[in-house]
C-alpha cells in the first residue's frame, strides 16, 4: 500500500512539473496594427486635433489679453490692474477646465470605439491560446510576466487572425 502511495505521489509530482506554457499578447500593438484599430486611431486623432485647435485659439486670446495688460500696466490704477488680472486668471481657469472636459470626452470616445474591437478579440485570443496549448495568456502591459520558463508571444498571430476574420 505504501509503495502505491509513494508511486502515485511521484507520478503526480512529475506531471505537475511538466512544462507550463504562458501566452502573452500586446493589446495596444494589436489595436494599432489591425485595420479596424487604425480606423479608430484616425478618428481619435481627428477629434483630438479639432479640440486642440479650439484650445489653441483660446490660448492665443489669453496671450493677447496678457500682452495688452502688460502694455497698459503703467497707466492702470491698482483696482483696474487687479480686475484685469482677475479676468485673465478666470479665462485661464476656464480653458484648463475645458481642456479637462475635452480629455474626458476623448477618453470616453476611445473607450466606446475600442470596446467592439476588444469584444471581438477575446474569442480570437482564446482560440489561439488553445491552439498553441498555453495554460494561460496575459496582456503584456497590464500584467507583465517577470519570469516564466516558457512564454509565447501570440500578438502577431492574433493580429493575422483578427484581420482575416473581421476584414471589411
Amino acid at each position: 500500500m505504501k509503495k502505491i502511495l509513494v508511486l502515485s505521489i511521484v507520478c503526480f509530482s512529475i506531471s505537475v512539473m511538466a512544462e507550463v506554457k504562458v501566452g502573452m499578447v500586446n493589446i495596444q500593438k494589436i489595436i494599432t496594427t489591425i485595420k479596424e484599430g487604425k480606423s479608430v486611431n484616425t478618428t481619435l486623432e481627428k477629434s483630438f486635433k479639432s479640440k486642440q485647435n479650439l484650445v489653441k485659439k483660446q490660448e492665443e486670446g489669453i496671450k493677447k489679453l496678457q500682452a495688452d495688460f502688460q502694455k497698459q500696466n503703467l497707466v492702470l490704477s491698482e483696482k483696474a490692474k487687479a480686475k484685469k488680472a482677475g479676468e485673465i486668471q478666470q479665462k485661464i481657469a476656464a480653458v484648463r477646465q475645458q481642456m479637462m472636459g475635452y480629455q474626458k470626452e476623448i477618453q470616453k470616445q476611445e473607450k466606446e470605439l475600442k470596446k467592439p474591437i476588444l469584444d471581438k478579440l477575446k474569442p480570437i485570443i482564446d482560440q489561439i491560446s488553445k491552439d498553441e496549448k498555453v495554460a494561460m495568456t496575459f496582456e503584456i502591459s497590464s500584467s507583465p510576466i517577470v519570469y516564466a520558463a516558457s512564454t509565447i508571444d501570440l500578438t502577431d498571430k492574433v493580429i493575422k487572425a483578427y484581420d482575416k476574420k473581421h476584414s471589411k
